[in-house]
């Protein structure tokens, strides 16, 4: 079973992921830019600037909105100094002024000689703190790699697994000629969003491309065009194909519903024997959109054994 983890997030990877979307600049403090952030949060320190520091969140992002700023202003230079000194000295990984407010060169001086890095944003105040932290939980959630591709079949995300060559890339194939979108190859990277939903996605090195056995690596949106390929998806159902050889029983009519857990989430699963000459790629296909229909409480094979069974009850004439 693969492991997760949380990972290690620098004020230098939030930067460098997030600088445009953010619309953040560095302004000074660039030697503490390895600064670790080990709180998936964004913190307004007013209360530590007007001196309480009893509940401060020092290891979240810090920004500076337009209430501080005008605060700061007021106290007068050498108080102003005074207060953000203390801040900077408080260990926090860095510090973002909003509304496009530049810090005075004296709080930049200070920011270098305290490894902080100061950063400033055209965003106003609210918007910047709300994109900051959709911008954190991505980078804090919960993360695992899983062996299998992953392709976007009419908005089903399906994880597609098996063991080498039992026909994985065959079938991933055989779907985008459909017209479906490939996520990742081979290997899929997951992350648990807000603990309510699992995001696949594929690493940088390996996007766009995949290998085919006989073939080598090929360029999938040169082969089948931009749309063949989608940089992340919702993770909704695991399929797995085995050999039939290896298959004990097969399931004739699918009332038994199976489960694949994935970082804690219960993913609905389907085991699909291959056998050549079995179309995989349309079976792969019809299972998306049977949990499609499922997802909407149409359950088919559920439907089929009440429908039975009513028909048992009836007398017959």
């Amino acid at each position: 079973m693969p492991q997760s983890s949380v990972p290690i997030v620098t004020v230098e990877q939030f930067f460098l992921n997030h600088a445009d979307k953010l619309q953040i600049q560095l302004v000074a403090g660039g030697a503490g830019i390895s600064n670790r952030i080990t709180e998936g949060a964004v913190h307004r320190p007013g209360l530590a600037l007007a001196g309480s520091y009893r509940y401060f969140a020092y290891k979240r992002v810090q920004v500076i909105g337009a209430a501080e700023f005008a605060f700061l202003k007021s106290l007068g230079e050498t108080e102003a100094t005074k207060r953000i000194r203390r801040l900077l000295k408080s260990k926090i990984p860095c510090l973002v002024f909003a509304r496009n407010n530049t810090p005075p060169p004296r709080m930049q001086q200070m920011a270098d000689e305290y490894r902080v890095p100061l950063f400033k944003t055209k965003m106003i105040t609210v918007k910047f703190v709300n994109a900051a932290t959709i911008a954190l939980e991505l980078d804090f959630a919960p993360h695992v790699s899983e062996h299998g591709s992953m392709v976007d079949i009419l908005g089903i995300g399906v994880l597609i697994r098996g063991e080498s060559g039992v026909g994985k890339s065959e079938a991933v194939l055989a779907l985008l000629e459909r017209g479906y979108s490939l996520v990742s190859d081979d290997v899929t990277r997951v992350r648990l969003f807000e603990g309510r939903e699992l995001i696949g996605t594929s690493s940088e090195t390996t996007r766009y491309h995949m290998e085919v056995r006989g073939l080598g690596i090929i360029n999938v949106p040169a082969v089948f065009g931009v749309a063949a390929v989608r940089p992340e998806k919702r993770l909704d159902l695991v399929v797995t194909l085995m050999e039939w050889s290896k298959v004990e029983e097969v399931d004739r009519i699918g009332i038994d519903q199976h489960s694949y857990t994935i970082l804690g989430m219960a993913l609905p699963h389907v085991s699909i024997p291959v056998l050549p000459g079995r179309d995989i790629g349309r079976l792969i296909e019809v299972a998306a959109l049977d949990q499609k229909l499922k997802s909407l409480g149409h359950n088919a094979a559920r439907e089929f054994n009440e429908r039975l069974i009513e028909r048992m009850r009836t007398p017959q004439s």
